[in-house]
């Protein structure tokens, strides 16, 4: 499995669930039904002071497992994403092997 951060496009159902995603100019649809859960990030490392009032995303990092396919079709690949609450963006922060062996 590999760790890094790298900017992603994400397309997300009205729910906010995660549908289709661009990723290294490809374009991968979902396969399987996401699964999300949340992290405890070192905001105090990362942040000077906690603002009063700015609670979501200071502690936790939303991260969201994905199986995608290419276009649709080929192997299924597995990413971890992260959503930034205060902006939005999104980041693949993992990639499990299948996506290593097949890139």
């Amino acid at each position: 499995m590999g760790l890094f951060t790298q900017s992603v496009e994400v397309d997300c159902t009205p729910a906010g669930q995660p549908l289709r995603l661009r990723w290294q100019g490809r374009e991968y649809t979902l396969a399987a039904e996401p699964v999300r859960w949340y992290e405890r990030r070192k905001w105090w490392a990362e942040e000077p002071r906690a603002p009063r009032g700015h609670g979501p995303g200071l502690v936790d990092h939303e991260i969201w497992r994905v199986q995608v396919r290419l276009a649709g079709k080929g192997p299924l690949r597995t990413f971890d994403l992260s959503r930034h609450a205060g902006s939005g963006r999104w980041r693949v922060i993992r990639l499990h092997d299948a996506l290593r062996e097949g890139a």
